[in-house]
């Protein structure tokens, strides 16, 4: 597996990394614990180092499965973890008046995610810790300043933010170098090239794309009859009713007909996409299959020259239809 770098930080990992939601919540129910401890170590096999969890994932249990799976082969991997929302003792995650999840970026609260987070993850230290969502409650120079003392206390070695918008972006920064920034990025939504990117190209800062192949969309193997189940997140998604997964047809065809011609699948084509872009992403997509891990990280040796590039862009600019998230939740993104 090939290495990248996050932005111009030390912090080395696979070019493509593992997003571990999914094997907990989200896309139905738990998946069984002994496979996913199967594929955990799998993906360490095959050269994947980059994990991606959060405390909110179960809540608690994916940490739980991680620290589990990785503990034997703790040196050879990078674990990435969130801490932001608001859950309480009962493990149940709070939820405002309108129905968006309860945010706490407290520095106390910071801290004491922290210390859980180590003993679910059975490590040491956390090596990359993110702030899951922006609290407007809270000053983000309070929430880098509360990391920076993990950091300097060896209890975390890098900082990262997820969904932030541009100017929190270059106030965390001024206060702890933020490493990584997590945000959705693929051929279907591509609003973080309008700023974002250009602001963590110049502060060095690397991006994990999250969602990179749209919930399974641009693998081409959702069509427009699709349905989803209570306990899936698309279930809920304005991107995956019935009149948008029609409409959005159109685009995984086209990245089909690319995928065809250069004798690869649609996911490793959206992937490859994603690698071209810049040096300093990294993409993290999910799965609960060996078969798809093996395919998802094939992407890694798909070569795009300039005319796939243009063909892909071409093709990306067919209008998607269908916001990526219902309002409560998109208000909790870019501030």
């Amino acid at each position: 597996m090939q290495k990248r770098r996050l932005g111009r930080s030390t912090l080395e990992v696979s070019a493509i990394g593992l997003g571990c939601m999914g094997m907990s919540t989200s896309y139905g129910p738990p998946r069984d614990r002994r496979e996913m401890v199967s594929l955990l170590r799998a993906a360490v096999e095959r050269g994947v180092s980059f994990f991606d969890t959060a405390e909110g994932y179960g809540p608690f249990t994916n940490e739980e499965l991680l620290g589990e799976a990785l503990a034997p082969v703790r040196d050879q991997v990078v674990i990435a973890t969130k801490f932001g929302f608001d859950i309480d003792a009962g493990s149940h995650s709070r939820k405002t008046d309108n129905g968006s999840p309860a945010l706490n970026s407290r520095p106390e609260h910071i801290r004491a995610v922290a210390e859980a987070s180590l003993k679910r993850l059975r490590t040491e230290v956390i090596d990359l810790f993110y702030q899951h969502r922006v609290d407007p409650e809270v000053p983000i120079e309070d929430v880098a300043g509360a990391v920076k003392q993990l950091i300097e206390e060896g209890k975390v070695r890098h900082f990262g933010l997820s969904e932030a918008g541009v100017g929190t972006i270059r106030r965390a920064h001024a206060v702890q170098p933020v490493t990584a920034l997590q945000s959705e990025y693929s051929l279907w939504w591509r609003r973080v090239e309008e700023s974002v990117l250009p602001t963590l190209e110049e502060l060095g800062i690397g991006l994990v794309p999250f969602s990179p192949l749209g919930r399974g969309f641009l693998t081409g193997k959702i069509d427009a009859n699709a349905k989803f189940g209570g306990d899936d997140i698309r279930s809920g998604l304005p991107r995956f009713t019935p009149e948008a997964l029609k409409a959005n047809q159109a685009l995984a065809a086209s990245i089909g007909r690319l995928a065809a011609r250069k004798q690869a699948t649609p996911a490793r084509i959206a992937l490859a996409w994603l690698l071209a872009q810049k040096p300093w992403i990294v993409p993290i997509p999910g799965t609960t299959q060996l078969a798809r891990l093996d395919e998802n990280i094939g992407a890694a040796a798909v070569e795009l020259d300039q005319e796939d590039l243009r063909e892909i862009d071409a093709a990306a600019t067919i209008a998607v239809q269908g916001g990526r998230y219902p309002d409560e939740l998109e208000r909790l993104t870019g501030r």
